[in-house]
């Protein structure tokens, strides 16, 4: 456990529960509770940072997982399937990851929030149908998701983090033509898969303040149920104007940081 005071761990938990309601609405809970910790904990070498997000994170993203996968329909087999080749990719990104410091990490993290932004933007009702395309995927579009959404993603994931599950809701939406709610229900899937790769690794390198990451997993997950049962309430247009509002402030925030 790291030395920090009760009011900076009381901030890392609001931190963790925020960041657990925004990763199962859309994903990118990492870009709050990341910068959150690196904050939190300035004098904790890089992978100690990532490796106790990534305990934290595992945690919020299992239950909302089983909230989606209970209450909408979700083609589990090819989200476990593309969750693999994410698993294979985190854990390549993972062991690249020590050699990460926490300098380089804000301006990687904002260039690749400005892509979103730009994507987003020029494609206003991108997902926002409620249950994405009627067409069936295609046995290209399944193998384009697995390399692309779960390989390319996972390895981003082990290698960085913030933002992965954004990146897997826009990636999924994209290639797999689905809804944004149902996106959402499958990039959960997926990101379990990514997390526990990566989490792997850092434990073996025992880069993980692991009572630290039990307090914050508490609060995660309590804060990612009840944005799963949210966005399953209200739907796609919730889910899409509420990853608008999360890319723009955060990449508000990431250049006031960069920049003042």
């Amino acid at each position: 456990m790291p030395d920090i005071s009760l009011t900076t761990l009381v901030l890392l938990a609001l931190a963790a529960a925020a960041a657990g309601w925004i990763d199962a609405v859309v994903g990118g809970g990492g870009l709050l509770l990341l910068p959150a910790l690196l904050m939190g904990v300035p004098q904790a070498p890089a992978a100690h940072i990532l490796g106790t997000n990534k305990a934290v994170a595992i945690v919020g993203t299992t239950g909302a997982a089983v909230t989606y996968v209970r209450n909408t329909p979700v083609d589990v087999r090819t989200a476990v399937r593309i969750g693999l080749a994410a698993l294979a990719g985190s854990m390549g990104g993972a062991f690249l990851a020590a050699g990460i410091s926490s300098e380089v990490l804000r301006p990687v993290i904002m260039v690749v929030l400005l892509g979103v932004a730009a994507f987003v933007l020029l494609r206003p009702r991108f997902g926002t149908a409620a249950g994405g395309s009627s067409k069936p995927v295609t046995r290209a579009r399944t193998v384009a998701a697995i390399v692309l959404v779960g390989g390319g993603i996972g390895f981003y994931d082990g290698l960085f983090g913030p933002g992965t599950g954004t990146f897997l809701v826009l990636g999924l939406t994209a290639v797999l033509q689905l809804g944004l709610v149902t996106a959402s229900a499958t990039a959960k899937i997926v990101n379990v898969c990514t997390n526990a790769g990566a989490l792997a690794v850092f434990a073996f390198q025992g880069t993980v303040f692991w009572q630290l990451a039990l307090i914050l997993a508490v609060f995660n997950l309590a804060g990612a149920m009840a944005g799963a049962r949210m966005a399953l309430r209200k739907g796609s247009e919730f889910v899409r104007g509420v990853l608008l509002v999360v890319v723009f402030s955060l990449v508000a925030k990431l250049a006031f940081d960069q920049w003042a």
